[in-house]
């Protein structure tokens, strides 16, 4: 039988937030109702979607694919409304931007004050995460602007490249390395900061350092770039940075740069978008600014 759309839609919010009590309260429904709903979706489709248990509800095989499909569904369906609205006018809507870390603190702020100066009445609402998060929420239609620093090779997905940067080795400013030009082995000997798994700037420099064979020491991991330069001007170690994100401490005299002979790392900057999903009025408005303020 043809699938409910209702009862799809409540299934999903019982997925999403794992349980009938929480999906009931999201959904404005009675638990009793969202419950019916569910049990009718299960009959319909000769297929257990649920295992009900005392701690709650878990999700079988079926329903994990079936709610993976609802999220592509509605997200869809929140896309085309988003469209409609922005297509009568810029005057009212909401830009959702997903970026990495570095972008987002260190890029996106000249582009979102011109944006914001142009189409005042449109809200920007910015998401800050690792490349791997970025990636999730495009897919799952959360976004309409999404700009990376890591690899992206995610079938579905289409990377163009966005702005060229640099990334930088930073020691804090008294250490014996600080604005000297070193070898790789001398550099090994230090305790190195990196970013967590997923991370543009850490998947670039493994890269990097893994085709030219070098290995690294002692890692402690920060969960952002401005912890890691904290952490460098505290004198925890060294790190890779983006030039971009040094570029305040450098000024201020807390950190300093380090020059590895024979290793220079830069990485484009990726703007991504789902293969056949056309962009968004708003999309195009911000990549009109985008365009107006790139580095010549």
């Amino acid at each position: 039988m043809p699938l409910n759309l209702n009862s799809l839609r409540l299934f999903e919010a019982v997925a999403r937030h794992g349980g009938f009590t929480r999906a009931a309260e999201a959904a404005h429904v009675s638990q009793p109702a969202i419950s019916k709903a569910v049990r009718e979706l299960e009959r319909g489709l000769s297929v257990a979607l649920l295992e009900r248990g005392p701690r709650g509800a878990r999700l079988t095989e079926a329903g994990t694919v079936l709610a993976e499909h609802a999220r592509t569904i509605f997200g869809l369906a929140r896309s085309a409304e988003a469209d409609m609205r922005a297509f009568r006018s810029l005057e009212l809507g909401t830009l959702r931007i997903g970026a990495s870390t570095t972008i987002a603190t260190y890029l996106l702020p000249p582009l979102l004050g011109r944006f914001a100066a142009r189409h005042p009445g449109v809200d920007v609402r910015l998401a800050s995460a690792n490349t791997r998060e970025i990636v999730r929420r495009l897919q799952g239609y959360e976004l309409d602007v999404a700009l990376v620093e890591g690899p992206v090779a995610e079938a579905g997905v289409t990377v163009t490249p966005w702005r060229e940067d640099g990334l930088v080795l930073i020691a804090p400013a008294r250490h014996p390395l600080a604005g000297r030009s070193v070898a790789w082995p001398r550099v090994a000997a230090e305790r190195l900061l990196v970013r967590e798994p997923g991370s543009g700037t850490a998947e670039v420099v493994a890269a990097a350092l893994a085709a030219r064979g070098l290995r690294v020491g002692r890692t402690v991991e920060l969960g952002s770039t401005e912890a890691i330069k904290q952490a460098v001007a505290a004198g925890l170690g060294l790190a890779f940075v983006s030039r971009a994100a040094a570029a305040d401490q450098l000024a201020l005299g807390t950190v300093a740069l380090v020059t590895v002979r024979g290793l220079a790392i830069r990485r484009t900057l990726a703007r991504i978008a789902l293969a056949g999903r056309r962009p968004s009025t708003m999309a195009r408005a911000f990549d009109e600014v985008a365009r107006e303020l790139a580095p010549t």
